[in-house]
């Protein structure tokens, strides 16, 4: 089954949930992970929200020279394996985007990895601006 990831931007209201939800589900040690959303204020009361958007060619995946970072053919992402993973920075420096992120309070390179194929960002928001569905 494929799936997709669509942010709708006309309706995110900025109410930051969606960045709220991303950081319980990446919690470690009873404490909130860096989320991998958030919303951007271009306008008055217009946001867009940012996270990863899976990029077919992502700049990520090339920059890794460990092979950390993977597509999951299943959802969709691509995912980080911390085990390959030494921390060095590339794919934070790679991406275009902004959306590979260090976690200084966990010390680890994060990315959205679309909660494992249930996104709690596209769960918990209020206006369906952010979806995961079957294409």
């Amino acid at each position: 089954m494929k799936y997709q990831f669509e942010v709708i931007p006309s309706k995110c209201i900025g109410c930051r949930t969606c960045e709220l939800a991303c950081a319980f589900a990446h919690a470690q040690n009873q404490k909130p992970g860096k989320s991998r959303i958030y919303p951007l204020a271009y306008a008055p009361d217009k946001y867009v929200p940012v996270t990863c958007l899976q990029c077919d060619d992502a700049a990520c995946v090339k920059s890794c020279m460990f092979n950390a970072l993977r597509r999951n053919e299943e959802t969709g992402a691509v995912e980080l394996d911390k085990e390959r993973c030494v921390k060095c920075g590339a794919c934070v420096a790679a991406c275009p985007f902004g959306c590979a992120l260090i976690d200084d309070v966990h010390d680890e390179i994060v990315k959205c990895d679309l909660c494992g194929g249930s996104p709690a960002c596209a769960a918990f928001c209020p206006t369906k601006a952010l979806v995961y569905k079957r294409v």
